[in-house]
């Protein structure tokens, strides 16, 4: 099949689709499914079949058209990626050939002001990958100084989270923060780069977006499930695009590559046998003509391994940081 229409192509989208290695009769988990780069370069290889996820209602409606020209092969669900063990079950798919994930926020979205995502055009303050839960302006009114400051730090790594706080909860008692525009000039007020360093809301609203979507849970969560659904020599690739997703794809990798479970003062208890093999020893990275035609490669990290014939290692607890619900509770 070589489906007709734009070709959308994924960051390290060559080098992704080369060591997820789709053959004939495979059945493939596009976990982020986006503009459909992933897929369309899967349905090209004869007798493959897609299941594409992705949480963002306009894109899956965007893909009705590559649903229609690939015969059967390709179906799309609407639903968050640490879900797809359960997407696969209610498609009748008990284990898959192989997972593809391109984590964090699309270009598509990023252009759209109206959806929030960026301070470069002014839009509601929103930043929902899906249509349901709280905004960032939800966030951004009900959180507490040091929740703020919390999430700012941690999910945007903005080491004067405790100043932008501080002028964030002193903003929003003269009057609501509904915009991005006015996120980012209250932010402005408090980070002042360098010349040639990012815009001083950069941290800020990357660290908001993360929280609103609880996209590091969805990762932790997403790669378990992989581990669930994937068959021996089944392959997982993962493709990131800042450090706090990268470490924990990396995390998870030298975690399942190895016999673990014990410890080195009981080493021969509870050893469980490794259940990745690591294809990227280290991680892969855009070369400079494609960080030239597209700035955004620039940051990408792509890491693989393949799946052994050991079971699934017990799923880890995930980290205790600020939780969007205790959050929006108050607690």
């Amino acid at each position: 099949m070589n489906p007709a229409g734009p070709r959308h192509i994924p960051v390290l989208g060559r080098e992704a689709v080369d060591l997820l290695d789709p053959r004939d009769g495979g059945i493939y988990l596009d976990a982020t499914f986006g503009a459909g780069g992933y897929s369309r370069a899967i349905l090209d290889i004869a007798g493959t079949r897609v299941v594409g996820i992705d949480r963002d209602r306009s894109a899956i409606a965007a893909g009705f058209d590559l649903v229609d020209r690939s015969a059967g092969r390709l179906v799309l669900v609407e639903d968050r990626f640490s879900r797809l063990a359960e997407v696969c079950a209610a498609q009748g798919i008990s284990e898959v050939d192989g997972v593809v994930m391109d984590v964090g926020v699309s270009s598509m979205q990023l252009d759209q002001a109206g959806r929030g995502f960026s301070f470069r055009q002014s839009g509601p303050l929103d930043m929902r990958m899906g249509h349901d839960g709280p905004t960032a302006a939800d966030v951004i009114a009900a959180a507490s100084e040091a929740d703020l400051a919390n999430i700012i730090y941690i999910f945007g790594e903005e080491r004067y989270s405790r100043p932008v706080a501080k002028a964030i909860v002193a903003a929003r008692k003269e009057a609501p923060i509904e915009t991005t525009k006015a996120l980012a000039d209250i932010v402005a007020t408090v980070v002042w780069p360098k010349p040639g360093e990012i815009h001083p809301a950069t941290r800020t609203f990357q660290a908001l977006r993360i929280f609103v979507n609880e996209e590091l849970d969805e990762l932790h969560l997403a790669l378990a499930a992989a581990e669930r659904v994937l068959k021996p020599g089944g392959r997982l690739v993962v493709v990131s695009f800042h450090s706090l997703e990268d470490r924990i794809v990396k995390n998870f990798l030298v975690a399942r590559a190895r016999a673990g479970g014990g410890s080195r003062h009981l080493p021969e208890m509870n050893q469980a046998a490794p259940s990745f093999v690591i294809l990227t020893k280290r991680p892969v990275t855009a070369g400079g003509d494609e960080v030239s035609a597209n700035p955004r490669a620039r940051s990408a990290k792509l890491r693989a391994a393949e799946r052994t014939e050991a079971p699934a290692h017990a799923a880890a607890a995930l980290p205790a940081w600020p939780n969007l619900h205790d959050v929006m509770r108050g607690g």
